[in-house]
């Protein structure tokens, strides 16, 4: 019976046709996905298609792929399928954009929700209520431990994300033109956040748009000196080019740069001196969102009364930038067209709402607990053949670890025969060069973190073997 007092989007969503297609297709999904139990190889029945999949799509992109990865478009939480009939356990989840794996059923719901409503893409002109309840949920969770933002601009990318907190800084100080950052960090891939990036292959052949300063990152092996040594640099840097840097980008957690951690103390340290030179500060939490005991980096930190200026990205699916009230920009520094897909903005409050109400976080939350036990294998490994595996291990979702001489030849010979194991991750990091993993925390069993390390140890031994 039709409400009269509902809105016919209301009406529309609870007409009892589409009630049905949504049972129809989640037990399509759990039928399909049941049989995805286990790394399996390619079917032979696919591969010649698949090669030339591959070799046309390279061509069209004007480049190869890390890995010979085309999804057929199912998984099953920590696992995916492959178009070459191949199963592999997925650890690197897009760099974080996964939390929750594949083929995930309340990410299908969502993506029903979405696929009703009435465009494919909000943004400047025309956002639909999603948009504002996004807005809303990502800023009450940064506020949760009292730090002062009340703004948040949605975008499609990390990198996107980071491009309005730059203008938004640059406005707000103006003229100051120069910025702050850590050694190296990554900030993304823009003409702007290539120039932040400490990556000088990512920006050969670019015009420099603005100077950057950099401060060295935390220093494990020199704990005792290592605040003190980022101090005199920082020190430097301001007194050098006073009032002239229109703010410090912090990767609480270095991501490409190899996951590696700092205490609180050092980074209050700076911040404090920051604070005192009227330097706004700028948590970059594109990749750290989510994996640590609290939402963000900054609040496991305890550094909430510091944050300016926070981006966030990846397991977000739909990115943002969050600033104080003071920063506001003028009208027209940052507008759209797209600020996320529909579907994107659905997945986002499904994800939120999620990670906030099934036991992820905390000391003893699953994300610890997750790394934990991959930590534990590693430990393990490493006290039987330390010339193998070695650490630091990462911190909660952000797992790490260096491969036998630490050579980026070594890195990658690993990461090749664990693809053909069954498993993927990725590289960060130089010197040593690392490997890192994001698992899907949100749907992978510790039986299946047991088998993964399995695999890790096998290709671990049968690649040190080689060498002897």
């Amino acid at each position: 019976m039709t409400n009269k007092n509902a809105l016919r989007s209301e009406q529309f969503h609870s007409d009892p046709r589409v009630s049905q297609a949504r049972q129809l297709l989640r037990a399509a999904l759990a039928d399909q996905t049941a049989a995805l139990t286990a790394p399996c190889p390619p079917q032979r029945e696919f591969q010649d298609n698949y090669a030339a999949l591959l070799k046309q799509f390279s061509a069209d992109r004007g480049g190869g792929l890390f890995f010979p990865y085309l999804g057929s478009g199912l998984g099953q939480g920590a696992l995916v399928e492959l178009a070459d009939g191949s199963v592999k356990y997925d650890m690197i989840t897009g760099i974080g954009v996964h939390p929750f794996g594949h083929s995930d059923p309340a990410l299908l719901d969502a993506a029903i929700d979405a696929a009703l409503q009435d465009t494919i893409m909000q943004g400047n002109l025309q956002q639909n209520v999603d948009s504002t309840e996004l807005c809303h949920e990502l800023l009450n969770i940064a506020g949760e431990s009292g730090a002062p933002l009340r703004h948040c601009f949605l975008s499609t990318s990390g990198a996107t994300a980071n491009e309005n907190a730059l203008k938004i800084l640059f406005q707000a100080r103006h003229p100051a033109n120069r910025m702050l950052a850590f050694q190296n960090c990554f900030s993304g891939r823009t003409l702007a956040t290539s120039q932040l990036t400490d990556r000088a292959r990512n920006r050969v052949g670019l015009p420099t748009v603005m100077p950057v300063d950099y401060v060295p990152y935390f220093d494990g092996t020199h704990p005792e000196s290592a605040t003190q040594t980022s101090l005199a640099r920082l020190a430097e840097h301001l007194e050098r080019y006073p009032g002239q840097h229109a703010g410090m980008i912090f990767e609480l957690i270095q991501g490409e740069g190899g996951y590696y951690t700092a205490p609180h103390s050092f980074f209050a340290a700076l911040c404090e001196l920051l604070r005192s030179h009227q330097v706004p500060i700028w948590f970059d939490e594109i990749q750290t969102f989510g994996r640590t005991t609290r939402p963000f980096a900054f609040q496991h930190l305890e550094l909430d009364g510091f944050a300016d200026v926070v981006t966030v990205g990846k397991m977000t699916q739909v990115c943002a930038t969050l600033f104080r009230q003071e920063l506001a920009p003028k009208p027209g520094l940052i507008s759209q067209t797209f600020t996320g897909a529909t579907s994107s903005i659905h997945a986002a409050l499904s994800i939120l709402r999620r990670l906030q109400t099934g036991g992820y976080f905390g000391a003893s939350g699953r994300l610890m607990a997750t790394h934990a036990r991959f930590v534990g294998h590693f430990e393990r490994i490493h006290q039987a053949h330390p010339h193998r595996l070695s650490g630091p291990w990462g911190i909660g979702g952000m797992v790490a670890m260096t491969v036998l001489d630490g050579s980026a030849e070594s890195a990658r010979q690993f990461l090749d025969a664990l693809f053909e194991e069954g498993v993927l991750a990725f590289s960060a990091g130089g010197n040593p060069t690392r490997i890192r993993m994001l698992p899907p925390f949100g749907s992978i069993t510790d039986e299946q973190i047991d088998d993964v390390c399995r695999r890790i140890e096998s290709v671990l031994q049968t690649l040190d073997k080689s060498r002897s």
